[in-house]
């Protein structure tokens, strides 16, 4: 087989590389097509366009196959905690006993939010969307973590402490500012936790422990945190882990860059899709609470209705995270006892879906989406919450793709477009016109 790949253009051929990654993917290296040919290609979406080389996760949308640095899904939502999957992430290993007690150790020993940053939290009205306030406070903890300077015989990818000392304070505040982001919406006092015990009982503790009252662990809805938080962690080169390469790429602070990237989550299109499956499900109990109504609807070609948390864009065939966390959502379901009227007509929709020939021959199973979104009703998150919790699930992934694109010294992103407007235009004064 070749290792080039030939363009006829004008008379002129030209020969390109082919890389092959470690899972067989082949890719068309075109980095020297304009220097060369001036020619650039146009990729809009750049759904054919690969922006960098990673070695994090591995995603084969066909197959349904999900990798964090060759671990699958499944063996680590099942075995890990969400902290040994950060740690793996970042560093590209699992950590051992004393590595990950350190980990945890030096994100509780920076744990302290600044309280002017409680001033900046308080400011905001009530009214204001959760994942515009946390893009904000991630922004704002720039000034209160002044990077230490660089100097001319040394480089920020060259300090491994300074960077270490970044991701600690990043994965320890983070929790604490969605905590209290959460907390504030439900009139609650804002108050530290203690990583000691664990960090995702942690976020547990911090988001739903009620004043004057002591913490009681609940040991299914800590598991399906863990699980919820693994699963969001990583996923490739989507739209927020692109926005912070590219941010990033400039030589953006690592907070700087995930503030970014959280505002890119917030999209309906990505991050906001949990909430978008709540949504509908209010819509379908406002209307009455006919499932079977909706159903017909979804498959009626000419109906604007679209069934939110079916498919995925990227999987073709099933959800690899929908399979695991389908069974934590119903055990939190049994646990909590909940009987509410929206989960009644979720379950509903799952089980028709499931059955019908329209959506299991489409592959419309239900997505990792749909039962986010479940869970985090059964637990009493506010819908304009559960993109923050996205959020909080995908700092590890984020902090991975910026160290990596730091360390291997990637070039500034710069994309390049076809122009389309006006030729050369002569100027004519106002009084001409």
């Amino acid at each position: 087989m070749s290792d080039k790949a030939k363009l006829n253009f004008d008379n002129n051929e030209y020969e390109f590389q082919v890389i092959v990654g470690s899972e067989k993917e082949k890719a068309i290296d075109v980095s020297s097509l304009r220097s060369e040919a001036n020619l650039i290609t146009i990729d809009p979406g750049f759904k054919n366009t690969g922006s960098c080389r990673s070695s994090i996760t591995f995603l084969d949308g066909e197959k349904g196959i999900l990798r964090y640095r060759g671990y699958s899904i499944e063996d680590l939502a099942e075995n890990a905690s969400f902290l040994e999957v950060a740690f793996l992430l970042i560093y590209g290993q699992l950590p051992n006993e004393s590595e990950l007690n350190k980990f945890l150790d030096d994100i509780n020993e920076n744990s302290i939010v600044d309280e002017d940053l409680k001033k900046i939290l308080e400011s905001f009205p009530k009214s204001a969307h959760p994942m515009g306030i946390l893009s904000s406070l991630t922004s704002a903890l720039i000034a209160f973590n002044p990077e230490k300077k660089i100097s001319l015989n040394n480089s920020y990818n060259s300090d491994h402490d300074l960077m270490y000392n970044s991701i600690v304070k990043l994965l320890a505040k983070i929790p604490i500012l969605v905590a209290w982001v959460h907390r504030r919406r439900k009139g609650l006092p804002l108050e530290y936790g203690d990583y000691n015990l664990g960090y995702v009982d942690n976020i547990t503790k911090m988001m739903f422990q009620l004043p004057n009252q002591d913490y009681v662990k609940n040991n299914v809805i800590v598991n399906a945190m863990n699980k919820l938080l693994i699963l969001h962690a990583d996923h490739e080169q989507n739209c927020s882990t692109s926005t912070v390469r590219i941010v990033g790429s400039s030589e953006a602070s690592l907070f700087a860059s995930v503030s970014a990237g959280i505002s890119a989550l917030w999209g309906r299109l990505h991050g906001g899709a949990n909430q978008a499956v709540l949504e509908m499900l209010e819509a379908i109990k406002n209307d009455g609470g006919d499932t079977k109504k909706f159903m017909v609807k979804a498959k009626d070609k000419n109906d604007p209705f679209r069934l939110m948390g079916f498919g995925h864009r990227v999987y073709k065939n099933f959800d690899p995270r929908a399979r695991i966390i389908k069974k934590a959502a119903h055990d939190v379901l049994k646990d909590l006892g909940i009987d509410d009227p929206i989960l009644k007509i979720a379950k509903s929709l799952e089980k028709e879906a499931l059955n019908d020939p329209y959506f299991t021959s489409r592959k419309l199973y239900p997505n990792v989406d749909f039962y986010s979104g479940i869970i985090y009703k059964a637990l009493k998150i506010p819908k304009e919450m559960f993109t923050v919790m996205f959020a909080l699930g995908r700092v590890p992934g984020w902090i991975a793709h910026w160290r990596e694109m730091r360390m291997n010294n990637d070039p500034i992103g710069r994309p390049r477009q076809v122009y389309t407007g006006e030729n050369r235009r002569s100027f004519v004064p106002i009084n001409k016109r």
